[in-house]
């Protein structure tokens, strides 16, 4: 199989993974709000659409309009750093089960997940992503796409992030599971 097919390839199935993540959220958030789930920074979910939008067309568009060339020691590395991002978010997922969404819905009172990559990380879903904005791009040396799509990304997260963990401090124990006072609490 030549790179570019390779390439190919990975783009379409991180598309196909994406469309198959959205029917997989609009299942929770069904299931999520019949339990009572309370979204928040629902005003910020159309740029997070519009940022992986853009940033699949970025990945086809800069390789083919300026020629980016596949360098192999490069794309292999991006390959691997690929596959972690693609195994921390596959078992990031798997370890929240119907309360994964897309969107930040936070059921109140229930019990903050504190297990799986949890044990580890705050927020591993969106390093799973980050890892995936930098690498699958630059599998093509797409690298304005890698660097520009990275800064918006954690523009975007630095609000998600602030949102997601209002609601869950809110409505959750979810900063004393994660060893942090609760509204100044200790």
């Amino acid at each position: 199989m030549s790179w570019e097919l390779l390439y190919a390839v990975v783009i379409v199935l991180v598309i196909v993974q994406r469309l198959t993540e959205l029917v997989v959220s609009a299942r929770n958030v069904g299931r999520l709000r019949a339990r009572g789930g309370v979204e928040f920074g629902a005003d910020l979910y159309p740029w997070m659409v519009a940022l992986h939008v853009g940033f699949l067309s970025s990945c086809i568009a800069e390789p083919w309009f300026l020629g980016r060339p596949i360098r192999p020691p490069l794309a292999t590395a991006m390959l691997v750093v690929f596959g972690v991002g693609m195994g921390l978010r596959v078992w990031t997922l798997a370890t929240l089960g119907d309360r994964w969404t897309t969107r930040v819905i936070v059921v109140p009172g229930e019990v903050p997940v504190t297990t799986g990559p949890y044990r580890f990380l705050k927020h591993p879903n969106y390093l799973a992503v980050g890892l995936e904005i930098f690498a699958i791009p630059m599998i093509h040396t797409a690298w304005l796409t890698a660097f520009a799509f990275s800064m918006v990304n954690a523009a975007v997260l630095r609000i998600r992030i602030r949102d997601e963990e209002r609601a869950l401090t809110s409505l959750t124990m979810w900063g004393r599971a994660f060893g942090q006072s609760v509204r100044g609490q200790p």
